[in-house]
This record gives C-alpha cells, sequence and structure tokens, in this order.
C-alpha cells in the first residue's frame, strides 16, 4: 500500500525546483532587508567611523580650510598679507591694489582672471573709486571717521554702484566667493571685505531638450546656469506665491542649489521633508543634480527612479501646480521634481497639449510598451523552453521550424542578442551624433542578418528583441527605460529557471515591491495602491481638461481646486 502511495508522489527533482521556489523569494527578500539596513546603519563603513570618531566630534562644528579663522581685521596691510598668503599659489588670482582719489585710504580688489567681466569690474568698481572718487566735502569721512559703521555706511551707499553688494567677514567667506567669479573688496579701516559681484556670463544658448523631444510644445530647455533657470521658470510659473529658497550644498566645493514651490498649493510637511534632506547633503561637491537625486531618494536600493528629473520647465511648472516641489542646481540643466510616482515616468507634456483622445491612445500605448519592454524575452523562453503547448500549433510548427540547426536554448540565443542590442545602443549614444544613429540601425540589421544566416539565433527571435528594443525607446523617461531594461534580464533569468511560473514570481516580486515603495511619503504606484478614484482621470488616460478639476490627492494640497 505504502508503495503504491509513494509511486503518485513526484521524483525529488520535483521537491527541489518546488523548495527553490519557495526559498528564492525569502532570500531575495531578506538580502534586500539586510543591504537597506546596513546602509541606513552604515555597517560598511564601521571600522572608519571608529576611526574618525574623535575627530568628527571635534570638527564637526568648526570651518575647514588653510584660512578657515582667519578673520578680516581691517589693518590693510595684515589682510593684503593674509589673503597674498591664502592665494599664493593660484596664478589665475589677481590683486589690483590702489587708492581711492581724494583720499590716502588704500584698497585691493582681488579676482579670478577669466571668471570676471573686466568691462563690468572697470565701471563699476575702479571707475568710482579712482577716478570720480570722494567728493572735497566728504573726505573727512576718511579722515576722521567718527566710527567703523559710518564710513562702510558711505562705502555702500555712495561709492559702489552695484546691485549685487554683501560683506563678509573671515578670509574663508571672501576666498570663496573670488573663487566663484565674484570679487572682493578690501580698504584701510573697515573689517571684513565687500563681495562685488561682476561675474562673466559664460552660458549656452537656450536650445531645444535634447533628452525629451517633442513634436508639439514649448522649445526651450534648462541651461547649465542656476540664474538663467530661476528666470526660466519664473517666466514660465509667473505666479506671486511661487518660492524660491537657496541653499549652499557640498562640504569642499559649495554650489547653490534652488527648492521651488508654489507657498499657496504646496503641501507644508513636503516642503520641510525636502529642505531637511537637502540640508542633510554631505559629499564634497555636487557635480550634477543626479547626486543630489540618489542622496535625497527614499530607497536607494531600489532600481526604479522615486525622484523625476527634466529638461523641461513646462514639466517642472506642472509639477509645481500639482502641489509638488522642484529642485535646480547650479551647473546642470536638469531639475529634480518631487515626489514621483511610477506613471510619471510614462507620461509626456505632450500629453496636454494634443486632444483628450490622442493624448489617451499614446499614454496607453506606452503602456503597452512599457510591458512589453520588460516582459517579451521572458515570455519568448518560457513558452519556448517550457510551455511549448500553449502556443498555438501553427505558430508553433513555425517556429520550430525557424530553430532548425540552432545549437542554442532559447535562453543563450537570448542573452546573446539582447546584449548585442544593449552594447549597439550605449555605443551609439557615446559616437558623434553624425554617425551615432546610423551606426546603431546598421550594426543592428548587420548583426541581426549575420546571426540568422550564421545559424546562431532564430528569426522569429529577432523579431522579439527588435519589437523590444523599439518598445524600449517610446518611454519618454531616458532614467525608466534603463530600470525596465535592467529588469529585463532578471525575468529572462526568472524564466530560464522556471518558466512561465518563473515569469509570474517575478512580476509578483516587482508588484510587491513597487507597492512597498514610496517617494516623500507618497506611494510610489498611485492611483493604482491605494486606490483614488478621482486620480485616475490623469492615470491610464488622460480625460478632457475640463472634467480635471482637481489637483492629485495623492500630494494632499493646500489648495485642491484647480478651477471652480
Amino acid at each position: 500500500m505504502w508503495s503504491k502511495i509513494l509511486s503518485y508522489l513526484p521524483d525529488w527533482p520535483i521537491w527541489a525546483q518546488a523548495f527553490l521556489l519557495f526559498l528564492v523569494p525569502i532570500l531575495c527578500m531578506k538580502g534586500y532587508q539586510w543591504l537597506r539596513s546596513s546602509l541606513k546603519k552604515g555597517t560598511f563603513s564601521n571600522n572608519v567611523h571608529s576611526n574618525q570618531e574623535e575627530s568628527s566630534k571635534t570638527s564637526s562644528n568648526e570651518e575647514t580650510g588653510s584660512y578657515a579663522n582667519i578673520r578680516l581685521t581691517g589693518d590693510y596691510a595684515k589682510d593684503l598679507i593674509s589673503v597674498k598668503t591664502t592665494f599664493g599659489q593660484n596664478s589665475d588670482v589677481c590683486i589690483r591694489e590702489f587708492a581711492i582719489r581724494g583720499t590716502n585710504t588704500p584698497a585691493a580688489v582681488i579676482y579670478v582672471e577669466g571668471l570676471v567681466d573686466h568691462d563690468r569690474l572697470d565701471t563699476h568698481i575702479f571707475t568710482p573709486l579712482m577716478i570720480r572718487g570722494v567728493p572735497d566735502t566728504e573726505q573727512n569721512i576718511f579722515e576722521e571717521p567718527i566710527e567703523e559703521n559710518e564710513l562702510r555706511a558711505y562705502v555702500r551707499c555712495s561709492l559702489l554702484p552695484v546691485g549685487e553688494l554683501l560683506e563678509v567677514e573671515t578670509l574663508q567667506e571672501a576666498a570663496q566667493a573670488v573663487l566663484h567669479g565674484k570679487n572682493a573688496l578690501l580698504i584701510e579701516g573697515i573689517s571684513g571685505a565687500f563681495i562685488v559681484g561682476s561675474a562673466k556670463g559664460k552660458s549656452r544658448s537656450l536650445e531645444e531638450p535634447v533628452s525629451e523631444a517633442l513634436l508639439r510644445g514649448p522649445r526651450i530647455g534648462f541651461t547649465e546656469r542656476l540664474s538663467d533657470n530661476t528666470g526660466i521658470l519664473r517666466q514660465f510659473g509667473g505666479n506671486n506665491a511661487l518660492f524660491m529658497t537657496k541653499h549652499q550644498v557640498g562640504t569642499r566645493v559649495k554650489r547653490e542649489l534652488v527648492i521651488a514651490y508654489i507657498e499657496d498649493i504646496a503641501n507644508a510637511d513636503l516642503v520641510a521633508e525636502v529642505e531637511k534632506r537637502v540640508q542633510d547633503l554631505d559629499m564634497d561637491i555636487m557635480l550634477e543634480s543626479g547626486y543630489v537625486e540618489q542622496l535625497i531618494e527614499d530607497d536607494e536600493l531600489s532600481p526604479f527612479q522615486q525622484v523625476q528629473n527634466t529638461e523641461r520647465p513646462d514639466r517642472v511648472v506642472s509639477g509645481l501646480l500639482e502641489g509638488r516641489v522642484a529642485i535646480l542646481l547650479d551647473g546642470t540643466p536638469f531639475a529634480l521634481i518631487v515626489p514621483s510616482t511610477f506613471s510619471m515616468l510614462l507620461q509626456s507634456p505632450e500629453d496636454y497639449y494634443e486632444r483628450w483622445i490622442p493624448g489617451t491612445f499614446l499614454r496607453m500605448l506606452r503602456f503597452l510598451a512599457a510591458t512589453i519592454a520588460l516582459l517579451a524575452p521572458a515570455l519568448y523562453i518560457s513558452f519556448i523552453s517550457f510551455h511549448p503547448g500553449l502556443i498555438p500549433t501553427k505558430l508553433a510548427l513555425t517556429i520550430i521550424q525557424t530553430r532548425q540547426g540552432v545549437p542554442f536554448p532559447s535562453v543563450i540565443e537570448a542573452l546573446i542578442m539582447e546584449t548585442s542590442i544593449e552594447i549597439l545602443r550605449e555605443a551609439g549614444i557615446r559616437l558623434p551624433k553624425p554617425i551615432g544613429p546610423a551606426m546603431g540601425i546598421v550594426g543592428g540589421l548587420i548583426i541581426g542578418d549575420a546571426a540568422v544566416q550564421a545559424g546562431i539565433v532564430s528569426p522569429f527571435l529577432v523579431i522579439v528583441v527588435a519589437v523590444t528594443a523599439i518598445s524600449s525607446f517610446s518611454i519618454p523617461t531616458y532614467s525608466a527605460g534603463i530600470t525596465l531594461r535592467i529588469l529585463r534580464f532578471v525575468g529572462m533569468f526568472s524564466a530560464a529557471i522556471y518558466g512561465l511560473f518563473g515569469v509570474v514570481m517575478f512580476f509578483l516580486l516587482l508588484c510587491s515591491h513597487l507597492v512597498r515603495l514610496k517617494s516623500f511619503g507618497v506611494p510610489y504606484v498611485t492611483p493604482a495602491v491605494p486606490y483614488s478614484l478621482s486620480d485616475w482621470k490623469d492615470f491610464f488616460i488622460r480625460a478632457p481638461l475640463g472634467m480635471m478639476k482637481k489637483r492629485p490627492s495623492m500630494m494632499h494640497p493646500k489648495d485642491p481646486d484647480r478651477k471652480k
């Protein structure tokens, strides 16, 4: 009897596969939780932190640098020696000494050659001080000043006809301003230094964004200059409630960062959270907004971007009007929008510029393309290797005929083609513009045709890979396309191990991760989970503009009404 019962039980390979099918998700989840907790607690750098603990305690609240604690006292000779000692090895730093006309008061201007506009420097500093000087009736202010503040106020109000004028007390602050293209003015008898702005306007002209081309819409994008970007944003979103707060980021090389939001729309808690994360940034330099994006996102181990980047001012303004917050960094044309959701990555500004029917059609087409780009190769592998019975008979016979003579299993030939396409795509991006697109197209055709002729891959797989590659190009956000391309390989390996069950398992794990993911407290897959019927008007479909009277409820805006 027992032998008959045991004969109905599966063989041990089936039990092993079932055990692995149960164990792999648990191991993946535990490993993910361990990595995340390790990064949060600093497990990977405990030794470094323990070695530097004492030094960090003593220097955490102190300024760093060779001229950190040097104060400018107002003694011209002493201050000038400190300046020359500090900048002695910098050949591009110029120190122009002179005397203020009408008095015997010595002064000096410190600036960096190549960063300042010499015409503005001559017009706003040298001409007022060296040519016009101090009138005879007011020279007694310099000869016998009642107090330093009187002399300081006279210089600010009467001698320097400039709009951008600041005062600093330490040499560190003055040097930092000079190295950023401004001028430091030292005057005998006045402690500290005047910082006069005359930076040379080196910036490219306004051009159409390269990464987000549209057929219909504004032909203008951000530039690398922060002042230009804030001006563009003011021009597009001219609103009295548009607030922009400036911050300094970078511990060694300071850069300006602006947080923009509409005060009577954006949730106050969201703005406070963004400012807190920006103030907690701790790196030597923020070379690009990608640094900021990675340091402020909620889950650094997730393959999905939780902060949207864009070059388009109209996309930023539309995000601000929904209650989101924008981050602009000096030196990069890419602005950041937070919080971000998955549906935003598949939306294009062109959806709103066209009528709602074609806008809806194009958006649904992108969702379909994203699904194809993610799962098409995995489904091909699972059907060919594990479940050929699920394929219609005529189609199965055609596929079998095209695969005759192919020496590799389906997963190997799929990996060969997908890897080749990814290499061609990357090479096409890095090559010069005139030959990059041609190389990608010609290279794909030549490699695909040669692989089929050599019998390495089947023609049907070439069609699948080509459709997959084209689908990934339809995603408006380049970073989202990279994520789907990476996850595509994970799905292919899951299909190679478990077949269609592996694809289903991979998709469920992906969905569970997306449901748990948040961006600045907003669930990543809203309005799908948690369900919000009112926000579905701008999710899979793009409802007529007259119907979208409410702002997204997930943002909890102060003013929820777009129109009364």
